[in-house]
């Protein structure tokens, strides 16, 4: 399938604006959940999910790793919010290694949230989809474009079996970035001329040296364990951090296969074994000229920002987390309401209401779309060549390891170097 204009952008704000809380929700229906990587997103996505429906149980959960699974399980049992919405069979449904995540699908429940490496997120998808199930998928939702495309297979299937899917691209649900991109959308800043995004923040989990590597631990465990540093795992920072920056430009803008990118990147700071870069600048260009520019980085000790600057021929908008302001023709700035709601248990609230109401919520396609467009501008700076979307969507590209065992010798692949062949993935029709 081959990624083209998407006319969710509307819709989706719609359909977050006028969800009701699940709390007024008279469906007697008890919906059972199972997690799928237990780190601190997946702990958290249950959290959000029983904060936005009382009727909710918590059947099974899984991890790769037995001790993680441990901690995760601990964690949950002992939250008071979730008193009474552990199943007590969680234990026995309790399941560690690479095949755990199929053990959860086949457990009895209604709904899945997906949260281990998003290396493995279009298998996982696929398993769940295959089995029926309503699928919460954080975001990215690949790595790679084999995983793209079979992603938006799977995504297709969910479609045709009315299941609703959520992507994580959970500024699509906060209250202030609605209401600006809403104003935006409605003309508040007349034409976007250009926008400028950053996420400048400090290390994620740093890779450590080759010296700690536990004596006799496999190339595969090890990359998995530290599975942030290595791009088959999670896709590097602009796909797996600043995904949210394209998400939002992707949804001001709406990307296509003539949108170009031009981008730049590398590593500055030693990271051992690592091959991801710390930082990259990217410039989209969109339909009718407009630019869109984006510097991530992952620096310690350094200046720290999330933000959208985007100008328009009538007046310029500002996005920050939690806040945002229209100045020009039109001036405006958000007031924080009294009782704020999160955004992460908003999402939750709207994909809920979509299962329960029997009226899918499909941002599956909205999540593939700006993954895609953050894999274009990381495979730009990756190539240093001057790429369009389907320029993208013609190659070829799997990163991820044809056969998933603890055990298997894995070698790591070489940092990225622009022009050198040797260190690309990509391979682009000619």
């Amino acid at each position: 399938m081959t990624i083209t204009r998407r006319n969710l952008i509307a819709a989706g704000v719609g359909a977050v604006t006028t969800a009701p809380a699940f709390a007024q929700n008279s469906a007697p229906k008890k919906l059972k959940v199972g997690l799928v990587g237990c780190g601190g997103r997946g702990l958290g996505s249950v959290l959000n999910c029983f904060e936005a429906d009382a009727n909710l149980e918590l059947v099974s959960i899984a991890d790769a790793f037995p001790e993680a699974l441990a901690k995760g399980l601990n964690i949950l049992q002992k939250n008071q919010k979730l008193n009474g919405r552990i199943s007590p069979d969680l234990e026995k449904h309790a399941f560690s290694g690479l095949d755990s995540y199929q053990k959860v699908i086949d457990s009895g429940i209604d709904i899945i949230l997906l949260a281990s490496p998003p290396g493995y997120r279009p298998e996982h998808f696929s398993a769940a989809v295959e089995k029926g199930l309503h699928v919460f998928a954080e975001k990215p939702c690949a790595t790679d474009l084999d995983g793209l495309q079979r992603f938006l297979k799977a995504n297709e299937s969910a479609k045709q079996k009315g299941l609703s899917v959520l992507g994580g691209f959970c500024y699509r649900y906060s209250d202030s970035t609605q209401e600006l991109f809403k104003r935006i959308h409605d003309g508040s800043i007349g034409d976007i001329v250009s926008i400028d995004s950053r996420y400048y923040a400090g290390p994620v989990k740093a890779m450590p040296a080759p010296s700690e590597r536990p004596e006799g631990m496999s190339d595969y465990e090890w990359q998995l364990r530290n599975w942030y540093n290595f791009i088959w795992l999670s896709g590097d920072g602009i796909v797996e951090q600043a995904c949210h920056n394209v998400d939002r430009i992707d949804w001001l803008l709406g990307s296509n296969q003539e949108t170009i990118a031009i981008a730049n990147g590398g590593r500055l700071r030693p990271n051992f074994e690592g091959n991801i870069y710390d930082h990259f600048n990217i410039a989209y260009e969109f339909d009718g000229g407009v630019r869109a520019t984006i510097g991530w980085r992952q620096f310690s000790r350094a200046h720290n920002e999330v933000s959208d600057r985007i100008v328009g021929t009538k007046g310029v908008a500002k996005f920050v987390p939690n806040g945002g302001e229209i100045t020009g023709e039109t001036s405006w700035r958000w007031r924080k309401p009294r009782t704020p709601k999160s955004m992460y248990v908003a999402e939750h609230e709207v994909f809920l209401n979509a299962i329960r109401s029997e009226k899918p919520l499909e941002t599956g396609e909205s999540l593939a779309q700006s993954t895609a467009l953050a894999i274009l501008g990381r495979e730009a700076a990756y190539t240093g060549k001057k790429l369009t979307m389907g320029d993208l969507m013609k190659g070829e590209q799997r990163l991820l390891p044809t056969a998933h065992d603890l055990g298997e010798k894995l070698a790591i692949r070489p940092m990225r170097i622009p022009g050198e062949a040797s260190t690309q993935t990509l391979k682009l029709s000619s």
